[in-house]
């Protein structure tokens, strides 16, 4: 039991070091995406769920916490909007709370529509549909899964953001052609990182007295596995 113990605190602990570290590449910058804000985290964050579940979500929080304190507790509202959209991507990402959130991109949908600006710009929420879609090949593939939760994430993020900013119309169906491949480039890292760690994982498990045994690992992304 104590041993237990002992590798849920390393793991935890490792997690959450991991994704501070992870917040500060700037992997828009590596790629020569100009154009799109977005780092390591972005990859990274979304998966904690799949392997630990609602504990996922906690060491998501408590990252996410510990950056804000340090950058000094910036209390404007795009800065508390910043933190709380990735939550929903870990819950849609992990397979115990995907079906809990399908009715989050549709109650951001209303709420995009609700404001004046988001009215005007309607069609820019139907994005938001693909979550919907996504569920259906999520459980069979983790592309599906990713894509699904990081356009869970942007529907948060964007019916938040309308509210607290008050962006015009013509802002946003500037950004239509923009966020495809903003999501497309992320759904692919949060699918290549989740097969990575959980490759690592299987290592973890199979080549060490690490047995992790609260941790979900995914057999067939796991060391030894024949197709």
């Amino acid at each position: 039991m104590k041993h237990i113990k002992k590798e849920k605190v390393v793991f935890f602990v490792l997690f959450v070091v991991v994704g501070l570290l992870s917040m500060k590449v700037p992997f828009s910058q590596m790629v020569g995406a100009e154009n799109m804000r977005f780092n390591l985290f972005d990859f990274f964050g979304p998966i904690a769920g799949a392997f630990v579940g609602l504990w996922g979500l906690l060491t998501v929080l408590v990252m996410q916490l510990i950056n804000w304190g340090a950058n000094g507790f910036a209390t404007e509202a795009t800065s508390i909007i910043r933190m709380i959209p990735v939550l929903f991507a870990v819950l849609y990402f992990s397979k115990n709370f995907r079906k809990l959130t399908l009715i989050v991109p549709v109650i951001a949908m209303l709420v995009f529509w609700a404001h004046p600006e988001g009215r005007a710009a309607w069609y820019y929420a139907l994005y938001w549909l693909i979550p919907l879609v996504s569920y259906l090949f999520a459980d069979k593939y983790v592309f599906a899964r990713a894509l699904g939760a990081t356009f869970t994430q942007h529907s948060v993020g964007g019916a938040m953001w309308i509210w607290a900013t008050g962006m015009k119309s013509t802002l946003w169906i500037s950004l239509i052609p923009i966020v495809w491949r903003e999501r497309l480039l992320m759904a692919i890292g949060i699918m290549v990182t989740f097969i990575a760690v959980n490759y690592l994982l299987s290592i973890v498990r199979e080549k060490t007295s690490w047995k992790l045994s609260f941790a979900s690992i995914n057999k067939k992304y796991a060391i030894g596995h024949k197709s």
